[in-house]
């Protein structure tokens, strides 16, 4: 992994962002498997099957590239964007 120059204030913002990312990605992924049943109250209830991949795609390409490019994470805990990144790709796949 490439050294980074970041600051730990934009490392924490990073992370926040890839959390962010994971919860966007997950209730996409929720909302779809409601099928019809999802409402407007749902995220992403509007979207198409394929509007939801692409958006899925998006969003997990952000964390793939943060997990994989910067090894200055430090005691931060990736169970949540890696279960994502899983979820991400059978959802898209």
């Amino acid at each position: 992994m490439p050294d980074t120059d970041r600051t730990t204030e934009e490392m924490v913002q990073a992370y926040k962002a890839c959390l962010d990312g994971a919860n966007t990605v997950a209730a996409v992924i929720a909302t779809h498997a409601k099928g019809d049943g999802a409402t407007s109250e749902d995220y992403a209830h509007e979207m198409t099957h394929n509007q939801k991949k692409e958006r899925v795609v998006r969003s997990v390409s952000y964390l793939k590239y943060q997990k994989d490019t910067y090894s200055d994470w430090g005691d931060k805990d990736f169970t949540v964007i890696n279960a994502t990144i899983t979820a991400a790709d059978n959802f898209t796949g």
